[in-house]
């Protein structure tokens, strides 16, 4: 199987990228403007496997290229990511989030040659909002909070609606919060643990942090890959998937567990500039419906994703 993986050059899309050759599957690795390919995605042993290409989601024609490049199944990872970076520019993350997204499901159902295989649209759940501290099913209202999650909420509406128009297999997918190795310090665990390491470093009793008494799941990016790959081949088109624990920790926790982990006792003071408008308490997944469809369920342990992070830092 031939996979077009567009955000490759990402935090999950490297994690993907990697995971597909090893299944042995080829794939068409699109990176975003002023983005690089990973160093492991070349080499004697992969003989050609991975073919990289630019994709400009603000660019129609970059995007029908991409689609026409696309093999036997996409996913579409690629999105303005950052929830501040959305909130200083919401024009922007319409355009790549949503309109990028309309764009790409286009293209795909217009292609000459009928694009046959799944297109799985990573979404977020942050499309559920607020609401009461239970875990979100897919049944739930999708009520976005803020620019990021507006704009994830109406990929989905672009996504699907290709699909109920041109029958085009779209699959939705809705991860949690993941975390894990090469995921970029302005994301809350690996933000929380570089303040901590020059904590340890200078000696400092504090550490500046945001609001720490949200609620969240947190999943490994190993966990969530292999989520994606099941629902490449068995979701179901025109559905939405949660992909989730099922158990949450408060931020508070988990800034504990890593100032065990790092060896620092450190006081969080709560930094202004690094508060979130409409902050949601409790966003924990139901994920029941990924794993009857799938049989899928998480393998890696929080503790242990914070133990591998907290070690790779070290060395």
């Amino acid at each position: 199987m031939s996979v077009l993986v567009t955000g490759a050059d990402g935090f999950v899309g490297r994690h993907l990228v990697r995971t597909l050759l090893a299944g042995g599957r080829d794939v068409v690795a699109a990176i975003g403007p002023g983005g690089r390919p990973a160093e492991d995605w070349t080499g004697p042993d992969l003989d050609g496997r991975v073919r990289t290409r630019m994709l400009d989601l603000s660019d129609p024609a970059s995007i029908g290229a991409a689609a026409d490049d696309a093999g036997e199944a996409v996913i579409h990872l690629a999105a303005l990511s950052s929830g501040s970076a959305a909130q200083r520019d919401p024009g922007r993350a319409w355009l790549i989030n949503a309109g990028g997204t309309a764009q790409l499901c286009g293209a795909l159902s217009r292609r000459p040659a009928p694009f046959r295989g799944t297109v799985l649209v990573v979404s977020s759940a942050e499309v559920y909002g607020i609401a009461e501290p239970r875990p979100r099913s897919e049944t739930d209202p999708v009520a976005p909070c803020s620019p990021y999650a507006a704009t994830k909420a109406a990929s989905e509406i672009a996504a699907l609606e290709t699909w109920r128009r041109t029958g085009l297999r779209v699959v939705v997918v809705r991860p949690f919060p993941h975390t894990g190795l090469g995921q970029s310090p302005q994301f809350v665990v690996p933000a929380l643990l570089e303040r901590l390491r020059a904590a340890r470093q200078g000696k400092a009793s504090t550490v500046q942090a945001g609001n720490l008494s949200p609620v969240r799941d947190f999943l490994d990016v190993r966990d969530v890959v292999r989520a994606y790959l099941a629902l490449l081949t068995d979701g179901e088109p025109g559905e939405a998937y949660n992909v989730a624990r099922g158990a949450g920790l408060s931020l508070r926790e988990i800034f504990d567990q890593l100032c065990q982990l790092v060896g620092v006792e450190a006081k969080p003071i709560v930094d202004p500039a690094l508060l979130r408008q409409a902050d949601i308490p409790h966003l924990v997944g139901d994920a029941s419906k990924l794993r009857n469809r799938c049989g899928w369920t998480p393998t890696v342990s929080l503790a242990q994703t914070l133990r591998d992070m907290v070690h790779a830092q070290a060395n």
